[in-house]
């Protein structure tokens, strides 16, 4: 007859520490998922990237120094697909493409008439984790003019929509920009369909 407490005993504890054990595991279970990365890993087959990801380094993030406009060539530009119908030409001059240490790819964008009218050109850079574009400077009538009050603005709402394919043929990966300056190039060179 003794022993009997001392089994209950022994149940009771075991159903106390089963209990607690479950809880832990529930509380890690949540920990764990309340941190995960919840964006489509399969982006890529899916046709379009996730939206990007704002984080508190995005509020302590501060821009490096705009170099002036650099020189720029019609005659080497790569034609951009704008996907549209539009009497512009836009083009990139790969030679003015520089990706810097805070994440912006800059370079300058050619847009020209098909009727041979004037040239005018864009000094901008891209922000490819927040889906940003900011224009630092335009060229008209031979000289470059900066832009007062510059400020980076979603390039999803730019009419013309060429920086969006300037970042899908190239300038961006992902979220990301590509590893380097020739590489960003090499993807900018892959044929596309003749600007209309």
């Amino acid at each position: 007859m003794s022993p009997l407490p001392t089994t209950r005993h022994s149940c009771r504890r075991s159903a106390e520490l089963a209990l607690a054990l479950s809880a832990c595991c529930f509380l890690a279970a949540c920990a764990s998922s309340s941190g995960r990365n919840r964006d489509n890993p399969d982006w890529a087959q899916a046709g379009s990237p996730p939206p990007p990801t704002v984080t508190a380094s995005d509020a302590e993030w501060k821009e490096t120094d705009v170099p002036p406009p650099p020189a720029f060539a019609e005659s080497r530009a790569i034609a951009i697909d704008v996907q549209g119908r539009t009497e512009l030409k836009f083009s990139i001059d790969p030679a003015t493409i520089a990706i810097t240490k805070d994440g912006v790819v800059r370079y300058v964008v050619v847009a020209s008439s098909g009727r041979g009218g004037a040239t005018n050109a864009y000094y901008e850079g891209v922000r490819c984790s927040t889906e940003e574009v900011k224009t630092y400077a335009r060229f008209n009538d031979g000289k470059w003019d900066e832009t007062v009050n510059a400020e980076w603005k979603p390039y999803r709402q730019i009419r013309s929509g060429y920086v969006r394919q300037l970042t899908y043929q190239g300038l961006c990966r992902g979220h990301g920009t590509q590893v380097s300056v020739q590489e960003t190039v090499q993807m900018l060179r892959k044929p596309v369909r003749e600007v209309e």
